[in-house]
C-alpha cells in the first residue's frame, strides 16, 4: 500500500512540474509577442467588459506571477503586474480569460455559482483535512470513523476541483471568442493566445485528477482497514 501511494504521490508531483514548467515557458515565449493594436491587459479586460455591457467590475493590478484572477465577491479582476502593464499576446489572453469568469458571473453561469457557493465549505476541508486524515490513519483500527471524516472532507475538495474544471474551460472560450472577433487577435498570433490558454488549463486539469488518485489511495486505505 504505501508504494502505491508513493507512486501516486511523485507521478502527480512530476507532472505538476512538467506542466507548471510548460506554462512558464509559454508564459515567456508569448509574452515577448506584442497585441495588434498595442492595448495593455489592463485595456483588453476593460474593453472586454464593456463590450459585454459589464460597468460594475473593476479590473486592479495585483502582486506576483501568475496571480491572475476574478473576485465575485467584490467584482474585481485582478491582473498581475505582468499582465496589468503589458500589451503582449499573453497578458491579452490571461485578461480576456479573467474578464470571462466576469461574464459568467454576469449570466449566472450554472458551474462557476456552484463553485463559488463550495468555496466556504473547501475553505473550511482545507483548513482541517490533512490533520483528520492523518489521525484517521493513525487510528484506523481504533477509530475508523476519523479517517471517514477525513475521505468525506478531501472529497469535498476533489470535487472542487472539477467543478473548477468547466468554469476555467469556458471562460477560455469566451475569451478566444472574444479576442477574435474584436481584432485583439488575427491570423497571425490568435493561436498563441489558444496555445497560452490550454497550457493554463492542463494544470487544472492534473490538479483534479491528482486529487482524484489521491481520495481514491484514501478510500482503499479504509476498505482494507480489516485486512
Amino acid at each position: 500500500m504505501i508504494g502505491i501511494q508513493w507512486i501516486i504521490f511523485i507521478g502527480v508531483a512530476v507532472v505538476s512540474w512538467l506542466v507548471q514548467l510548460n506554462l512558464q515557458n509559454k508564459f515567456k515565449k508569448y509574452s515577448k509577442i506584442p497585441t495588434n493594436n498595442g492595448m495593455t491587459g489592463r485595456e483588453v479586460a476593460q474593453k472586454m467588459l464593456y463590450d459585454n455591457g459589464i460597468y460594475d467590475v473593476q479590473v486592479t493590478c495585483t502582486p506576483g506571477h501568475l496571480t491572475d484572477h476574478y473576485n465575485p465577491a467584490n467584482k474585481t479582476v485582478n491582473l498581475s503586474e505582468s499582465v496589468y502593464n503589458s500589451n503582449s499576446v499573453m497578458a491579452a489572453a490571461v485578461a480576456a480569460h479573467e474578464c470571462g469568469h466576469a461574464v459568467q458571473h454576469a449570466c449566472a453561469y450554472g458551474p462557476l455559482q456552484m463553485r463559488s457557493a463550495l468555496v466556504p465549505v473547501v475553505s473550511f476541508a482545507s483548513q482541517w483535512v490533512t490533520w483528520v486524515i492523518l489521525a484517521g490513519i493513525l487510528l484506523i483500527n481504533s477509530f475508523p470513523s476519523i479517517l471517514l471524516a477525513g475521505i468525506i472532507l478531501f472529497a469535498l475538495t476533489t470535487l472542487f476541483s472539477f467543478v473548477t474544471l468547466p468554469v476555467e474551460i469556458n471562460a477560455s472560450k469566451r475569451a478566444l471568442v472574444w479576442l477574435s472577433s474584436s481584432g485583439i487577435t488575427n491570423s497571425y498570433n490568435h493561436d498563441k493566445a489558444e496555445d497560452a490558454l490550454r497550457s493554463a488549463a492542463y494544470t487544472y486539469v492534473v490538479a483534479a485528477l491528482g486529487s482524484l488518485a489521491t481520495l481514491i489511495y484514501y478510500i482503499m486505505i479504509f476498505m482494507g482497514r480489516r485486512e
